[in-house]
């Protein structure tokens, strides 16, 4: 059982073909700008395709996809997940049942809270509170107290997303316990982040991003970018400068994710001078695609066509995120 991360493009390896420009496959709006609503039917259903698909990988980061883009017609089909026999499409599905509030799912939630899974059964227990059954939280409580690491780490972030700044203490106590691994201690400083406490900011935040370690890097820039400060986003845009690409390309997107496009020129000059390879499977790439979505522009979406028909199920994914987000921001 992997850590949900909440951002797919770091669990998965994303295989892309040629991403030349597509904008002849768009409608052009009355204004000159490219129309990207043409593509969401397709969008829609290479995600409806992924709930389906016989990867559980798959499977999963397309329930991740339904939650990102709050497409709630898809909603029946990820509590269908509920009883898929893989435990990580199970706690996927908990998760987005939770985030989105759909009740349909509550009966199966409650079945699940005794799954043999630990994982999944506090993804259950996180499922309910957030449809006001705040009593279950103890059960997420209790296993931040386990010695199973993955759970431990899953417990933390559950924490996170629940909201109450009441568990900042247990979570540091987590980030303190020197039986704690480092992404156990990672998690929860990035759940402590989500919780608002602006503290973390000057602790392990501010020494990842010094890292010489690009992964140290992109986790330090997650964890600023679920603060959210406006100080925060300022030692974000620091490392739009970094020699590493894929630290860059993080960067650009949870700026986006902040409602910041600065950095856009980053997304730009990588895909049309840096990636000549987009069947390479890189971090990069990935990242590149979903900063799309964050931050749209046509510069950026006339490279959403050829990605969304991609031959990879996962890339196909991805783009029909990035084609989702983008037609609901505001023109």
């Amino acid at each position: 059982m992997k850590i949900l991360s909440g951002v797919l493009i770091l669990t998965v390896i994303l295989f892309f073909v040629g991403c030349d420009s597509g904008r002849g496959a768009f409608e052009i709006s009355a204004d000159g700008g490219i129309n990207v609503s043409v593509l969401k039917p397709e969008a829609i259903e290479v995600i409806r395709g992924g709930l389906a698909d016989e990867n559980p990988i798959i499977r999963s980061n397309a329930i991740e996809v339904v939650s990102e883009t709050g497409t709630r017609e898809l909603l029946p089909i990820v509590a269908k997940l509920l009883k898929d026999e893989v435990a990580p499409v199970r706690f996927t599905a908990c998760i987005v049942i939770g985030d989105m509030g759909f009740s349909g799912g509550e009966y199966l939630l409650r079945r699940l809270v005794n799954d043999r899974d630990v994982n999944v059964k506090i993804a259950a227990a996180y499922a309910l509170t957030k449809l006001g059954r705040l009593d279950y939280g103890e059960i997420i409580r209790s296993a931040l107290k386990s010695k199973d690491q993955t759970v431990c780490a899953n417990a933390a972030m559950l924490l996170g997303k629940m909201g109450s700044s009441s568990d900042i203490d247990l979570l540091y106590n987590v980030v303190r316990d020197p039986e704690s691994s480092d992404k156990v201690r990672i998690q929860a400083l990035e759940a402590i982040a989500m919780l608002g406490d602006e503290d973390i900011y000057g602790a392990k935040s501010l020494y990842l991003l010094i890292s010489e370690n690009s992964d140290d890097k992109i986790m330090g820039i997650r964890i600023l970018g679920a603060l959210g400060t406006s100080e925060a986003k300022d030692a974000i845009k620091t490392m739009l400068y970094e020699d590493i690409w894929e630290v860059r390309l993080c960067a650009a997107e949870q700026l986006g994710r902040l409602g910041d496009p600065s950095g856009r020129p980053e997304i730009l000059e990588y895909l049309r001078n840096v990636s000549r390879d987009f069947d390479e499977p890189s971090i990069a790439n990935s990242m590149a695609t979903m900063a799309i979505g964050r931050i749209g522009g046509d510069s950026l979406t006339e490279y959403l066509p050829r990605l969304l028909r991609s031959r990879s199920k996962l890339i196909r994914l991805v783009a029909a995120q990035s084609v989702l987000l983008v037609t609901q921001k505001p023109k």
